[in-house]
């Protein structure tokens, strides 16, 4: 299994390269035409930017480690997952809002936060309806992030993880620990809005 793992991640690795490279090229090619490619290479950068969260993800739970936790602003993380899934939401004439009611800093892995965050806008935008809501609040067990929406729900609860983003999403969430507590991510169905809801939680 540890054999298999380490070549996906290679593969990860060199798609993630070539990428650049196609981002390289529409830059040089933008120069040489006059012609205004910026949104497909905002959009290569983007998914260069999330394959190589999802490589140091897998390192960090290949070997358990310790994750790199720095104060973070809360809304402005919210507001930035929010300025990235714009272009997706509003080509399918989505209403995204965002209720953040945590203005202080919180201690977290940012950018892999930020990019747990930016999964679940992408599947909420698969499903929803009409609406997507994320909220940020803190609780007796922490920070809750939670992104709802109005589409279906899961059909199933567990939802089969395997292979999948919120494997990784969940596995990230417990390496944020704090004394006896770690973090923990919950999917469930209903919520404010009705459909699926998404919900980690950090100490």
């Amino acid at each position: 299994m540890e054999k298999l793992l380490d070549t996906l991640a290679s593969g990860i690795h060199d798609a993630r390269n070539q990428l650049l490279i196609a981002e390289s090229q529409l830059a040089e090619r933008e120069s040489r035409h006059g012609i205004d490619l910026g949104e497909a290479r905002q959009a290569i950068e983007n998914a260069a930017g999330r394959l190589t969260r999802l490589l140091t993800a897998y390192r960090l739970m290949q070997h358990d480690a310790r994750l790199a936790l720095q104060p973070c602003r809360i809304d402005e993380l919210c507001a930035e997952a929010a300025l990235t899934q714009r272009s997706p939401f509003a080509a399918r004439g989505l209403e995204l809002t965002v209720d953040c009611q945590v203005l202080d800093e919180w201690v977290c892995a940012r950018d892999l936060v930020a990019d747990m965050l930016n999964n679940a806008l992408q599947n909420a935008c698969r499903h929803a309806r009409q609406r997507v809501r994320l909220s940020a609040r803190t609780n007796a067990d922490g920070l809750q992030l939670c992104v709802e929406d109005d589409g279906p729900g899961f059909s199933e609860l567990p939802p089969q993880t395997t292979g999948s983003g919120l494997l990784l999403a969940g596995r990230l969430a417990e390496l944020h620990r704090r004394s006896e507590r770690h973090g923990h991510l919950q999917l469930s169905n209903g919520g404010r809005l009705g459909g699926a809801v998404f919900t980690l939680t950090l100490p």
